[in-house]
């Protein structure tokens, strides 16, 4: 885990030093930066996630790169929906919604459509992988 929170913190480093643009291992990925609340620590969290944008929604996946359980950040956001959003060089307050259904399967289609390893990490787990849509606070 502290390799993932390593590679994570150097990635978020890179995002704000480069008006949100990042190489390695991520160049050509649309990358957020979500801070969430922790659920039990409320301490704040952020880490740096593929998203996808349609229209003026914007969503991410929580695949946990196909673990058997959801990331931190989405239990940070069950019990707390409001995170802040980093968007190039834009911050603002979004209200995290979790999708179900039809709305869920789409969403999860046109992200991994784009991006083909999220069909790989839904493979890896029986788990549905929950989809995320991020709604910016009035």
């Amino acid at each position: 885990m502290s390799e993932l929170n390593d590679f994570n913190q150097k990635v978020v480093s890179e995002f704000r030093a480069n008006q949100g643009k990042v190489g390695g291992q991520m160049q050509g990925v649309p990358v957020l930066l979500l801070t969430t609340t922790g659920n039990k620590t409320g301490r704040t969290l952020t880490k740096p996630l593929a998203y996808t944008k349609e229209g003026d929604r914007i969503f991410v996946i929580a695949s946990f790169a196909g673990s058997s359980h959801n990331p931190g950040w989405f239990c940070n956001l069950e019990a707390n929906p409001i995170v802040t959003v980093e968007l190039g060089t834009e911050r603002f307050q979004a209200r995290a919604r979790i999708t179900s259904g039809e709305e869920r399967d789409r969403l999860f289609k046109v992200q991994a459509d784009k991006l083909p390893v999220f069909y790989d990490y839904q493979k890896k787990t029986t788990r549905q992988i929950p989809v995320v849509v991020l709604e910016r606070a009035s």
